[in-house]
């Protein structure tokens, strides 16, 4: 699926506000996650792969492990904002043990 153009906007907004292509700062990485979150709010979808084939074709992303992380947080934000508030919980080996379902 091809990315759109409103995520392709959103992608050039990291492009233009990240100067370092080598080292992502904390506040690089807030504002790329929040790039991303506010793609998935305004109703977009994207595929990570589509991202990081973005990243890596469009020219001023030439260092391999940045391209990774940035993926690596487009995949985490989107993980996160399709769980949509819901926690996960944790089984310990003793939950369960009462139910007689042996």
């Amino acid at each position: 699926m091809p990315l759109s153009n409103n995520t392709i906007i959103r992608l050039n907004e990291i492009t233009t506000q990240v100067y370092d292509k080598k080292n992502l700062t904390d506040k690089d990485e807030k504002l790329i996650k929040e790039v991303f979150l506010r793609i998935l709010e305004s109703g977009e979808y994207y595929d990570v792969d589509e991202i990081e084939s973005w990243f890596e074709n469009e020219g001023s992303w030439k260092h391999k492990p940045t391209v990774v992380r940035i993926t690596n947080i487009s995949h985490y934000i989107q993980a996160r904002f399709e769980q949509g508030g819901k926690k996960l919980r944790v089984l310990s080996d003793h939950d369960g043990d009462d139910c007689s379902c042996h």
